[in-house]
């Protein structure tokens, strides 16, 4: 019987051949904390009788989800790190230099075939680039800093089949929030979810890392997505599961009639088509989050948005996925566009998307975002609704100042490599 692509990677990094149920022992390629996670990691490694870690060059620290610093408290946790880092050598990453996520792949510090952890739950971001990777919690990781090794269950896998062509003017976002709404919060629970299929298969990086982000909202372990044809600015291997590989659950989902996705407020599987949640107004919308902020969104946003001005009772939020990735799109124009049409601009970070910084709603308000969930509260007020879609409808919505189809507003002429 044959491998998973998570049994093959699992098994090459414990040295011996394992399959979904067992119990590993492993090697880890990198680690990474942020702010929100980085001080109890610390702490953690510290009770533990650590001094040197196992290898500085494979761990990082991100400031990411409360920058700039808003208060005291949280100023001398972000000094913790500072002083960590300079004591320690590993790579560190301070305020402005993006979300931990786009920064561990825009680096290189996690590639294909590896394991890598971090501790934050979307960490499966870099199934993207045919990694496995996953979220663990502060003490976890902390163990190992100090050793490079830990222990998994390896995942059953859920194979994932996306077949048809993706209707022009739709996105990665589109198709995943579908799927969130197909397997549910918890269905995936402690799986691993393989996406494949002629669908996906011209994907860019950045779409595919769309995909692998948000398995975290259907409860999995991890998320990677079939390699062909993704393109990588270095030297690589993929990792292929075998043609007789086990799979807990084999789904198959045609795309080609798929609509623009909307998840409704309170839960990211609360989804259906545009259709049911259009014309619902809204008074803040949110471009940003390790799902979707990378240049291809905003340029989306810029495609929906050229020559036009935002409702006066709307404010839109753009946060970009790194200084990088603001750098390419002051560059091109992408940002002479957002700012004309009235986006307010947010240092490269998490903050909105947590509710920790910055475009906080005020009681009653709808926001319409770009970002993975809308757990209430999520945004950092729980009488606030927040819906999830992609940035081509946050763009469309800003506009109208109420949940719109950017189809309505570009009549149907939805290409979004055209400014």
């Amino acid at each position: 019987m044959g491998q998973t692509t998570v049994e093959k990677i699992i098994s090459k990094h414990a040295a011996s051949s394992v399959r979904a149920g067992d119990l590993a022992i492993v090697d880890v390629d990198g680690v990474m904390a942020t702010d929100a996670t980085g001080p109890f990691t610390i702490k953690a490694f510290r009770d533990m009788g650590g001094i040197d870690l196992w290898d500085a060059e494979r761990v990082s620290l991100i400031l990411d989800h409360a920058t700039p610093a808003p208060n005291e408290r949280i100023s001398n946790l972000h000094q913790m790190l500072r002083d960590f880092a300079n004591e320690s050598g590993c790579h560190f990453y301070d305020v402005g230099e993006g979300i931990c996520h786009q920064l561990m792949v825009e680096n290189g510090h996690v590639k294909p075939g590896d394991l890598f952890l971090g501790a934050d739950s979307h960490s499966p971001t870099y199934g993207g680039l045919n990694a496995f990777a996953a979220g663990v919690g502060s003490t976890d990781l902390a163990a190992v800093m100090l050793t490079g090794k830990t222990w998994l269950k390896v995942p059953e896998t859920i194979r994932i089949e996306l077949v048809g062509q993706l209707p022009k003017g739709l996105t990665a976002k589109d198709m995943i929030l579908f799927l969130v709404g197909q397997i549910g919060i918890a269905g995936a629970t402690y799986m691993a979810v393989e996406f494949t299929g002629e669908a996906i298969r011209d994907f860019t990086l950045a779409s595919r890392m769309v995909l692998a982000n948000m398995v975290a909202e259907m409860g999995a372990k991890t998320g990677l997505v079939d390699p062909t044809n993704l393109e990588l600015w270095y030297d690589w291997e993929a990792t292929y599961p075998d043609d007789d590989a086990k799979y807990a659950i084999s789904q198959t989902f045609d795309v080609s009639q798929l609509k623009p996705q909307v998840a409704r407020p309170h839960l990211p599987s609360h989804v259906s088509d545009i259709d049911v949640s259009q014309g619902k107004k809204i008074q803040q919308a949110f471009i940003g989050s390790c799902t979707n902020a990378r240049l291809e969104d905003l340029q989306m946003a810029a495609r929906v948005l050229k020559g036009k001005k935002i409702a006066r009772t709307v404010r839109l939020l753009v946060a970009p996925a790194s200084r990088k990735i603001f750098n390419a799109a002051l560059a091109d124009g992408t940002i002479q566009i957002l700012s004309d049409a009235g986006a307010t601009f947010l240092n490269a970070g998490c903050g909105p998307c947590v509710g920790t910084l910055g475009g906080i709603p005020a009681d009653g308000e709808v926001i319409i975002s770009s970002t993975n969930r809308n757990f209430q509260g999520r945004m950092g007020n729980p009488n606030a609704e927040i819906y999830l879609s992609s940035p081509a409808v946050v763009a469309a919505s800003a506009l109208t100042g109420e949940i719109t189809n950017p189809a309505d507003i570009l009549n149907g002429n939805t290409d979004w490599e055209i400014l």
